[in-house]
């Protein structure tokens, strides 16, 4: 991420340059993009290094949540990018300005080898901030491949509206993976249960562990973007089977479902009447043969 971040800075200053003295809002649109994935990678780092922070006495989950505040930022700075982007091509659309064509694809060139070079060693990362990071790069290299493609164009046709025209469909593939790294950080934001999890087959998974009579307040969410947490009260039939029960809860939902951070709670008696609770009841015997 550090030599991604060196790459892009330096080139970001290339291209602008470049794109100045060409006329062309595709590299200057592409420029402006470097330094929002400089301001995404600083973000990036400094989160990657908070979340390696042990949990406090202030924060008893530790910071690993910083990764996906980061990267919920970075896709909202990508979303002001887009405006600024489709605002100044309607605007070069409506009047016109010239293109050098021959500068456009060397500079483009150019930036699209240090894209690919970026997008090669963030695609080694697997955490949500990682994600978030590469999807500011790929920007870049659709990006760099529609200057690219603008200055051929300009530089073979003498066609300007070429320029501005890319420069909004760069805009649309930005707000494509924008909008899905939104949809990976929101829920993990709002403590959802995650995507690859079921919250009924736990619910009922649990409800049918020897000894459980019945589950309530059970809650799933995200620690972060690759740990889950769970909690419940499990309505117990026996009170000296608790240590054997727990166990065996606690081994499947870590071997069935990979949640290893669970706080079970025993009870004897149904939730309170009115509480606002979600309860589960274990699978009936006509539920197992399909009949209802």
């Amino acid at each position: 991420m550090r030599i991604a971040l060196v790459l892009t800075a330096g080139f970001a200053v290339v291209e602008a340059a470049g794109g100045w003295w060409a006329g062309s809002l595709a590299l200057l649109s592409d420029a402006g993009h470097m330094v929002t994935d400089v301001a995404a990678l600083g973000i990036a780092l400094f989160a990657h290094h908070l979340a390696g922070r042990p949990p406090s006495r202030r924060a008893s989950y530790g910071y690993a949540r910083a990764e996906v505040i980061a990267a919920f930022s970075n896709a909202l700075i990508m979303l002001a990018l887009v405006g600024w982007i489709a605002v100044e091509a309607m605007r070069r659309l409506l009047a016109p300005a010239p293109v050098s064509g021959g500068i456009v694809i060397a500079v483009a060139a150019a930036g699209l080898v240090a894209n690919v070079v970026c997008a090669w060693l963030l695609s080694r990362g697997r955490s949500l901030n990682s994600r978030a990071a590469l999807v500011h790069v790929l920007g870049d290299m659709a990006g760099s491949v529609a200057a690219l493609v603008s200055g051929a164009v300009i530089a073979a046709t003498g066609w300007m509206p070429i320029d501005p025209l890319l420069s909004l469909f760069v805009a649309i593939l930005i707000l494509h993976s924008t909008w899905l790294l939104l949809k990976a950080a929101m829920p993990i934001l709002m403590e959802g249960v995650p995507a690859h999890l079921s919250y009924d087959d736990i619910g009922r998974a649990l409800a049918g562990v020897p000894g459980v009579a019945t589950v309530h307040d059970l809650h799933v969410w995200h620690m972060t973007s690759e740990r889950a947490a769970l909690s419940a009260h499990l309505v117990i039939r026996d009170a000296a089977e608790w240590p054997e029960t727990l166990a065996a809860a606690q081994r499947l939902l870590a071997e069935r479902f990979g949640i290893d951070h669970v706080t079970l709670q025993p009870a004897w008696r149904a939730p309170i009447p009115g509480k606002r609770v979600i309860p589960v009841l274990p699978v009936s015997v006509k539920d197992k043969s399909g009949m209802h």
